[in-house]
C-alpha cells in the first residue's frame, strides 16, 4: 500500500512537469523549439559516443605503454587529439543550444504567464483570495513565480532530462563493454559450483542500487525544505520591497526599529529552514562523497584478480575501470542529483500552485456573479447588486441604484461601509458582486492610491496609455488646470512619481488624468482629501464643468462637507439593525 502511493505520488508529479512543460512545445514557437531539442539530444548521443571511442583507446594506449610500442603509443596521442577536439566541439555546441533552448523556454513561459497575470485583472483577484476562505490557500509572491521559479523550472528540466537521457545512453552504450570485459565470475559453495557472467554489470547494478535507496531516504526531507526556502526567501525580499515603497510613511513615523525588527524577524525564519537545509544536506553529502570514493577503487578491486592472474592486461584493466565508472555513474544519476531534484520537485509544485489559481480564477468572472454591460442610453444603472467580502460577510444586498448624465452624486456612509467596494463592482472589478450592472462607456475611475509607472513624467500622466497620443502642449495644459503647474516644463524628467510627489501632489496629477482624457463620466474615490479646500474647490469646478461639456455625470466619494456642494444627489449607505441579510443599506436622497 505504501509502495502504490510513493508510485502514485511520482506519477502525479510527472503530470504535473508534463502539463507544464508541453504548452511550449505546441506553442507557435514549437518548430523553433522541437529542432533545438532535437539537436541538444542528437548531441548528447554524439558525446556518449565519443566517450565509447575513448573507452576503446584507453585499451590501445595502456597496452603500448606496457607493451612499450612507441609507434602505437604516438599514433594513439595524435588520435587522441582528434577525439578530444570532436568531443569539446561537441560539449561547446550542447552547452550553447541547451543555453538557448532555456533562453527561449523562459520567455515564451515568462510571456504566457504575464499575459494571464494580468488578464482579466489575475493579479488583483489572486491577492484577494489570499483572504477568501472559499478559495483556499492563494499563492504567495506572484513575482518570485515568474521571474524566479520559471527561470528554474526551464534551466533544471532542460537539465535534469538531458542527464537522465545522457546517463541511460551511457548505460546501454557501455553495459555491454563492460559485459564483454568483466568475463564470468565462478565460485563455490555448498559443494557446488556457481558461475556468474557478467560480474562486474551486476556488481555495478547492486552497489548503484543500494546507494539509491539510501540516498532517497537520507534526502527526502529536502524536498519540503527547499520550497519552504523558497517561500521564506520571498517573503523577506518582498518586505524589504514594502519598506523601499513606503519609505517616507516609515521615516516620518521613525518606524526604522519595527522594520528592523520585523525584517530580522523574516530572515530569522529564512536562516532557520536554511539550516536545516544544510543539516539535511550535510547528511546526504557524509554518504554520496563516501559512495563516489569507493566507486573509484571498486573496479580496480573487483578485478585485480584476473589482472595479477595474467588473465587480462593493464589496458584492459583501464578499459575496464572506465567502463565501469561510466556505468556506475549513469545507474548513480539519482545519487548524484538528489538535491537538484528535490529542488526541482519544489519548484514544479509552487508553479503548479500558481497554475492552478488561474484555473480557479477561470472558473469566475472578474466582477463574479454581476453582469457587467454597457449602458446603451449613457445613465448608470444597477440592479439587485449584492456585495460581499472575501471572507464571506454581507455587506449589501439586492441594492438598485441609478444616475443620468448631467448628474453629480455623493456616496456617503461610516468608514468600512463598503463604499470603495461599491466602486468597484461598478467597476466591474469586484469578484464577490451579484446583480447587474450599466456603466456608461466612456467612465474613468480616481481610486484612493493613484498608481504612477516609474520613467517620465508624461508617460505617468498618460498612462495607462501611450503619452505618443497626446501633444506637449495638451499635456502641459492638464497640468496646469490641475494646479501643477511647475511640472509642465517636466514632461521628461524621470522619476519614481508615487514617492517624488507629495499626496496632495499625486492627487492633483491623477485629476490632471481626467482632464487630459476628458471621460464623460468620472467616478472619484476620495480624489482630493488630501488637498486644501481652495485646491479641492478649484478642481472639483473644473472636473464639474468637464462632464457637463462632455455630457457625462460625477460621482464621488469623500467624507468634507465642502465636495457636497458639487453634487445635487446622495447614495447613503447606512448600518442595518441586527438580523438584516446585509450589514449596510442603500438610500438615495438629494444633496443636503
Amino acid at each position: 500500500m505504501r509502495l502504490f502511493a510513493k508510485f502514485a505520488s511520482f506519477t502525479a508529479f510527472c503530470r504535473k512537469v508534463w502539463a507544464l512543460s508541453v504548452p511550449y512545445f505546441q506553442s507557435d514557437e514549437k518548430w523553433k523549439a522541437r529542432a533545438l531539442l532535437a539537436a541538444i539530444v542528437v548531441l548528447n548521443l554524439a558525446a556518449v559516443y565519443m566517450l565509447v571511442l575513448l573507452n576503446e583507446w584507453n585499451r590501445v594506449f595502456y597496452d603500448a605503454l606496457q607493451n612499450k610500442d612507441a609507434a602505437v603509443f604516438w599514433a594513439q596521442l595524435v588520435r587522441f587529439c582528434w577525439l578530444a577536439f570532436g568531443l569539446i566541439v561537441i560539449s561547446v555546441y550542447r552547452f550553447y543550444l541547451t543555453q538557448l533552448l532555456e533562453m527561449r523556454w523562459r520567455a515564451w513561459m515568462t510571456s504566457a504567464y504575464l499575459g494571464r497575470w494580468l488578464a482579466n485583472q489575475a493579479f488583483y483577484r489572486i491577492e484577494l483570495a489570499r483572504y477568501a476562505a472559499a478559495h483556499g490557500a492563494s499563492p504567495d509572491n506572484p513575482d518570485q513565480r515568474i521571474q524566479q521559479d520559471l527561470n528554474l523550472f526551464t534551466s533544471q528540466t532542460i537539465s535534469l532530462s538531458m542527464g537522465l537521457l545522457n546517463a541511460l545512453v551511457t548505460l546501454v552504450s557501455f553495459v555491454g563493454i563492460l559485459w564483454g570485459l568483466s568475463g564470468a565470475f565462478a565460485f563455490d559453495l555448498g559443494g557446488s559450483s556457481y558461475t556468474i557472467p557478467g560480474f562486474m554489470v551486476w556488481a555495478a547494478v547492486a552497489y548503484c542500487g543500494v546507494g539509491s535507496v539510501i540516498t532517497h531516504y537520507i534526502g527526502r526531507p529536502q524536498i519540503k525544505l527547499n520550497f519552504e526556502q523558497e517561500r521564506v526567501e520571498a517573503d523577506f525580499r518582498h518586505h524589504l520591497v514594502r519598506v523601499r515603497e513606503y519609505s517616507e510613511s516609515i521615516a516620518l513615523d521613525k518606524g526604522e526599529a519595527v522594520e528592523r525588527q520585523h525584517l530580522g524577524l523574516r530572515f530569522d525564519r529564512v536562516l532557520v529552514n536554511y539550516l536545516r537545509l544544510i543539516k539535511a544536506q550535510k547528511n546526504l553529502t557524509w554518504f554520496t562523497v563516501g559512495f563516489g570514493q569507493a566507486a573509484v577503487v571498486f573496479p580496480f578491486v573487483v578485478a585485480a584478480p584476473r589482472f595479477f592472474s595474467g588473465a587480462i592486461q593493464l589496458g584492459e584493466l583501464i578499459q575496464i575501470s572506465s567502463a565501469f565508472g561510466r556505468v556506475q555513474d549513469s545507474l548513480s544519476w539519482f545519487v548524484d542529483n538528489y538535491a537538484g531534484l528535490a529542488s526541482w520537485r519544489a519548484t514544479t509544485d509552487r508553479l503548479t500552485g500558481f497554475e492552478a489559481s488561474f484555473s480557479r480564477l477561470a472558473s469566475v468572472k472578474p466582477g463574479g456573479s454581476a453582469i457587467n454591460t454597457v449602458a446603451s442610453d449613457g445613465s448608470l444603472q444597477a440592479h439587485g447588486l449584492t456585495l460581499a467580502l472575501p471572507d464571506g460577510r454581507l455587506l449589501l444586498a439586492n441594492a438598485s441604484l441609478q444616475a443620468e448624465p448631467g448628474e453629480a452624486v455623493l456616496l456617503q456612509g461610516p468608514s468600512g461601509s463598503g463604499k470603495s467596494t461599491l466602486f468597484r463592482a461598478l467597476a466591474g472589478i469586484w469578484p464577490h458582486a451579484t446583480g447587474q450592472v450599466a456603466l456608461p462607456a466612456d467612465s474613468m475611475f480616481l481610486p484612493q492610491r493613484p498608481y504612477f509607472p516609474n520613467g517620465p513624467l508624461r508617460d505617468a500622466l498618460a498612462y495607462p496609455l501611450p503619452a505618443a497620443q497626446y501633444s506637449d502642449a495638451a499635456l502641459k495644459q492638464a497640468l496646469t488646470d490641475a494646479l501643477l503647474p511647475d511640472l509642465a516644463d517636466s514632461l521628461d524628467e524621470e522619476g519614481a512619481w508615487s514617492q517624488k510627489l507629495s499626496g496632495g501632489e499625486q492627487q492633483r496629477l491623477t485629476v490632471a488624468r481626467v482632464l487630459l482624457k476628458r471621460p464623460k463620466w468620472v467616478f472619484a474615490d476620495e480624489a482630493t482629501s488630501a488637498l486644501d479646500e481652495a485646491a479641492e474647490a478649484t478642481l472639483y469646478q473644473r472636473l464639474q464643468a468637464l462632464v457637463q461639456s462632455t455630457g457625462g455625470a460625477l460621482v464621488s466619494i469623500a467624507h468634507r462637507p465642502g465636495v457636497a456642494a458639487f453634487h445635487n444627489r446622495q447614495w447613503v449607505l447606512t448600518p442595518q439593525a441586527s438580523g438584516a441579510p446585509a450589514a449596510y443599506g442603500l438610500s438615495a436622497t438629494p444633496a443636503v
